[in-house]
């Protein structure tokens, strides 16, 4: 499939790329030569082939909510680098 200089033109102004002449003809070249290659792949008989979304097999990684206990307040604040009352103290992030 060809592609024109017009439309790779109109392709880069819908993008809002700067694009010289030279770009031009390079880039329609290699865009025909993709689209050359994406019809060969459309040619394949693909009759009897299930589609696959991934690439490799997903599974559902999420749990069951389950009610666990929770760490109490002295547990929490023990690796603490400082704490001051009952708080982690962290170094201020916003002027």
């Amino acid at each position: 499939m060809r592609i024109t200089r017009e439309e790779v033109r109109q392709v880069a102004h819908l993008a809002r790329l700067n694009v010289t002449e030279d770009q031009i003809d390079a880039f329609a070249g290699q865009i025909g030569r993709i689209l050359e290659y994406i019809d060969q792949l459309n040619q394949v008989d693909t009759t009897g082939v299930a589609p696959t979304f991934h690439a490799s097999v997903q599974t559902n990684a999420f749990r069951e909510d389950e009610v666990q206990g929770h760490l109490n307040l002295d547990e929490a604040l023990a690796n603490a680098p400082k704490e001051a009352d009952g708080s982690f103290i962290v170094p201020r992030v916003i002027g």
